[in-house]
């Protein structure tokens, strides 16, 4: 039983949102402590929507970046207080300057995610001002000290924290990443069963669409580095974290890599066990990502049983066992030895994960934010057009909260303004994702009523309930970026029971639950009718996009073989942004499968084109994770040619996709495999010649299901 508790102590304690729910229960049960030691308890409820706004501000920074945040919020959370007092002469001036901070405060977004977070939390607090104030200029002024103040005392707390414990987010992300790498590996090791009668079509898919998730955590893990790298040398804990990071991209790279088509492979071995052992390893490899996931959550150190050094001693001696003068085909055997290699190589860059940091010259890391006004402007520029998601949204919104205003005011609702809250809450740039927030805000709304209704009866003491009002705000605060329903229903049971202590509960239940279905309506019908933001109308950009990210990797693995191998930026930003692009496809095609039928494309074409695009990219990490193993040397006039083949081939397709006219499709698939496949050049072929032609067999396949690709037209409504 004590194992148990210590168990699920350990486990709470390292979950991702323990340090920030911290944080949030100092910051609030302070705000409660001095509140009750003053008697200011008429005060507490606008202190604490004032801390509420500052915690939707909050970005995963160092403690410098943090203050120059928290300083840039308060600086916004003025201007829009000063808005909400100018406007109260007038319900009508009110809504357009709310309609107009949405607006304008959404396109801050393209800025980046530290003003993608100042910018919700700024209009949160618009309505949390014109909540208070009750349209009263004079009540307007009087609170405007509380919500400053308790966002500004939320925003040192979150300093203090962030300059004491700078990286537990850091180990939680890389944690993420390592546990996503196990899956993917076990997804990967069901490609490898030599077995007929399996669904290899859909196993592929599944594998293409979780890469997505890996990229995402990559780039997560990126930016919570980057953040907290200074001008000096990184601390010995934080080189750890990089160099954890580097392993991870070149994991990925190793076990996303492809070097013959799975289907060959298992009808060339169907008679050998040497898929099963290759299938093993994965399988090995991927449970000890999983190990080092915890070991890097819990901050201490993996287990090593060595289970997975059996394991590639059997599978080489199972590839060493396979007769090359047997009937089995040349090129298949040296596809699965070259796949051998690449295994024994990954099973390598785990054993060295957990290792000592890298020297400092390989730390470099690209910094995607911007670094002057100018380049903050053009990206707001950049997406001043209605072919943006991020400008077709911010219309949405304020359409939406201008529409939600109005049914506030023809109701007479003295609660209306969660109708507003409601629809700032839900409303997403996808119309898939503001679905699926719908249901979560519903669920947690129910949820959180119960709860709240249950505490008020079983404890009916003022401070008992003022403690439960901290913790529901410490839970709404610390599950708010990992589970919406959990937030939804902890901010729910805040709300109720903050009217419960001003003596406001009389009718509020029914008043939230209608006011969350009115707010909810509005924003799935905006989602529907106002400048839909279909899938269809980005996936042939996005295919585009992904085929000139494959071109230009392409381009760095050529130099590398050229040149030697160099894990430097400008080869990891080009590896980066092939996986980018792919799992921008990915998620794209995801959203669009939960979108209407009559908004999407060619489902199958698509479903198509991302398997045959993925393959190709796994045909270019083998290259990537290949380097190196050879000296640098001149390319021959066979291997040029099919790279420029492939280059041409990848850049020609993507300007099609771009251009938006009808792709032809090809007159007969094989014939760029054919070109450069003849029994002379068999005989001299290296893995690069041997990968590049079979990238350049997937050409034909692609433009093939490119040229079935329509976007949807540019309406305002289905």
């Amino acid at each position: 039983m004590n194992d148990s508790w210590l168990a699920n102590l350990q486990w709470t304690r390292n979950h991702e949102g323990f340090m920030r729910g911290a944080q949030a229960l100092l910051a609030l049960s302070t705000v409660l402590a001095v509140g009750w030691a003053y008697d200011w308890q008429d005060e507490l409820m606008t202190v604490l929507l004032g801390v509420l706004a500052s915690a939707f501000t909050e970005t995963d920074d160092n403690w410098g970046k943090r203050l120059r945040t928290q300083l840039i919020s308060l600086c916004v959370f003025s201007l829009v207080m000063g808005a909400v007092w100018a406007t109260l002469v007038s319900p009508v001036l009110l809504a357009l300057a709310l309609a107009a901070s949405a607006f304008f405060l959404t396109m801050l977004g393209a800025v980046g995610e530290r003003y993608r977070a100042i910018a919700f939390g700024a209009l949160v607090l618009f309505i949390y001002t014109a909540l208070s104030a009750q349209g009263d200029r004079a009540q307007a002024v009087l609170v405007a000290p509380y919500l400053l103040g308790g966002a500004a005392w939320y925003g040192l707390v979150s300093l203090l924290w962030a300059a004491a414990w700078p990286m537990p987010t850091v180990r939680h992300r890389l944690s993420t990443l390592y546990s996503l790498l196990g899956e993917y590996l076990r997804l990967k090791a069901q490609l490898f069963e030599p077995v007929g009668d399996i669904d290899m079509s859909r196993r592929r898919l599944d594998l293409a669409l979780h890469n997505g998730r890996v990229v995402d955590a990559l780039n997560a893990a990126k930016e919570s580095l980057f953040t907290r790298l200074g001008s000096g040398t990184p601390s010995a804990r934080l080189q750890q974290s990089i160099h954890q990071y580097l392993a991870a991209q070149d994991i990925h790279e190793r076990v996303s890599s492809s070097h013959e088509s799975y289907v060959l492979l298992a009808k060339v071995f169907a008679r050998s066990d040497a898929l099963y052992r290759c299938e093993r390893v994965l399988c090995v490899l991927g449970e000890q990502a999983h190990k080092y996931a915890l070991a890097i959550r819990e901050d201490t150190s993996p287990r090593h049983t060595g289970t997975t050094a059996r394991a590639i001693e059997e599978m080489q001696a199972g590839i060493r066992h396979l007769d090359p003068n047997s009937s089995l085909a040349d090129r298949p055997l040296r596809a699965l030895r070259a796949l051998g290699d690449n295994l024994t190589a990954l099973a390598s860059v785990f054993a060295g994960a957990m290792s000592g940091p890298v020297d400092a010259p390989t730390l470099a890391l690209l910094d995607r934010q911007p670094q002057t006004l100018g380049e903050a402007w053009s990206r707001i520029r950049a997406q001043l057009n209605l072919r943006s998601a991020l400008m077709r949204h911010a219309v949405r919104l304020a359409l939406s909260l201008l529409v939600a205003f109005g049914v506030m005011r023809r109701t007479q609702d003295p609660h209306g303004f969660w109708i507003l809250l409601t629809v700032v809450f839900v409303s997403q740039p996808q119309y898939s994702a503001t679905l699926q927030r719908l249901g979560q805000r519903a669920l947690g709304t129910v949820v959180g009523l119960g709860v709240g209704w249950a505490l008020i009866r079983l404890f009916p003491g003022a401070l008992l309930q003022a403690a439960c009002t901290v913790l529901a705000g410490t839970l709404f605060i610390g599950t708010r970026q990992t589970d919406p329903r959990v937030s939804s229903a902890a901010v729910t049971t805040l709300v109720l029971l903050s009217f419960h202590q001003m003596g406001m509960s009389q009718g509020v239940i029914p008043a939230r639950l209608l006011d969350t279905a009115l707010g909810s309506a509005i924003a799935a019908l905006a989602a529907w009718l106002i400048l839909p933001n279909w899938q269809a109308r980005h996936w042939p950009r996005l295919a585009a996009q992904t085929l000139k990210s494959q071109a230009g990797y392409l381009r760095e693995i050529l130099l590398q073989y050229q040149q030697g191998k160099q894990d430097h930026l400008a080869y990891r930003v080009a590896r980066r942004d092939a996986h980018n692009a792919d799992a921008a496809l990915s998620n794209a095609y995801s959203a669009m499968a939960n979108e209407p039928a009559h908004a999407q494309l060619d489902m199958v074409a698509c479903g198509r084109f991302l398997l045959q695009s993925h393959m190709l990219l796994s045909y270019l990490s083998a290259l990537g994770a290949h380097r190196g193993e050879a000296q640098a040397e001149a390319l021959d006039s066979t291997t040029l040619q099919a790279a420029q083949e492939l280059l041409q081939g990848l850049e020609g397709l993507a300007q099609a996709l771009d251009a938006g006219g009808p792709i032809a499709a090809p007159e007969a698939a094989g014939d760029s495999a054919a070109s450069t496949t003849t029994p002379e050049s068999r005989q001299v072929q290296n893995l690069l010649l041997v990968q590049l032609q079979l990238a350049n067999r997937l050409l034909p396949v692609l433009r093939q299901q490119a040229a079935l690709l329509r976007p949807a037209p540019l309406t305002t409504h289905p």
